[in-house]
């Protein structure tokens, strides 16, 4: 089930909150004795997580649970970049579950959210690795405060009597950002000493992928080398945003001319990356953009324009 992205949380008490956790997107599936790890794009994430499986290795068979794996930095936040670069101890990796959509072979997604989470809490098994993520009710407001002050990412309003609506985006469960930063399909690069100088990014506005930034900060030359081994492979003769070339520059230098664009490798839009930045500006365009991570769970389709302000 998706999140609907919103400008402002929605209120009353048919709402209750949740923490919203920079990681990535897990189902765990136990089925004949086994658990195995999916990610939203339906990779198996077992070899690279193998404690993660362990941790869950109490469920019921024929148990499915849907939840946020990331990484803790030293200052108690999930930390997508920490994750992404693997860099952390294995003590730092958790998987935070907050739905089940199958318990012991039994459909739950046509209950309400409220039951499936009192099911939830006797089936998860909390560990070193494994918790539930905590849910508040009350004022939104509230929760909006304590997210600001500790410099958490935002927020996830979810009805108490939503179902599960796999793949959808209906506004039962909604999403708000505090820091500006989103997902974004990269449709080419710039190469550079290290593979690539900048990333040509983008977002889908149904099937059009709409050009609106070359992201350049952010990288260290070790990081540079391994975006591109990954992105290699997706080199294309065509450019796959419909809005270019551009005619100028632009007010912040982010218009990609046709000059400029003799300079672009172009990419299948395949590949998502987790950018950060500063705003929005006219013609769909970012400013002082930062490369976070690739996100190899996110289906590159999905990636649109998120509005939170």
């Amino acid at each position: 089930m998706e999140c609907l992205p919103v400008a402002d949380l929605p209120e009353g008490p048919e709402w209750t909150y949740e923490i919203k956790l920079d990681g990535f997107r897990l189902e765990a599936v136990k089925s004949r004795g086994t658990t195995t790890l999916y990610s939203r794009r339906g990779n198996v994430l077992n070899r690279k997580f193998p404690y993660i499986a362990q941790a869950l290795s109490a469920l019921p068979d024929l148990t499915v649970l849907d939840g946020e794996l990331v990484a803790i930095d030293s200052d108690g936040r999930s930390n997508f970049s920490l994750l992404q670069n693997f860099r952390s101890a294995e003590y730092q990796i958790h998987y935070y579950v907050f739905d089940i959509l199958i318990r012991k072979g039994k459909q739950l997604t046509h209950l309400p959210l409220e039951e499936r989470r009192a099911i939830l809490d006797t089936v998860v098994p909390r560990n070193d690795h494994i918790d539930i993520s905590a849910v508040k009710k009350g004022s939104a407001s509230t929760i909006l405060k304590f997210v600001v002050r500790h410099g958490l990412e935002g927020v996830v309003a979810k009805r108490r009597d939503s179902f599960y609506e796999a793949g959808q985006r209906s506004g039962s469960w909604s999403k708000h950002r505090i820091n500006e930063g989103q997902e974004f399909v990269i449709g080419g690069y710039t190469p550079g000493t290290n593979g690539i100088d900048s990333l040509i990014v983008g977002f889908y506005r149904g099937r059009d992928l709409i050009y609106s930034a070359r992201v350049r900060a952010g990288f260290v030359p070790a990081t540079r080398r391994q975006v591109f081994e990954q992105i290699k492979g997706l080199r294309s003769s065509r450019c796959p945003f419909v809005n270019l070339p551009e005619t100028g520059d632009g007010r912040w230098g982010q218009g990609l001319t046709a000059e400029k664009m003799r300079k672009c490798v172009w990419l299948r839009p395949e590949a998502v990356a987790r950018v950060d930045f500063r705003e929005w500006t006219g013609a769909d365009h970012l400013r002082h953009t930062k490369f976070v991570g690739l996100r190899e769970d996110k289906d590159p389709r999905k990636v649109v324009r998120e509005h939170n302000r």
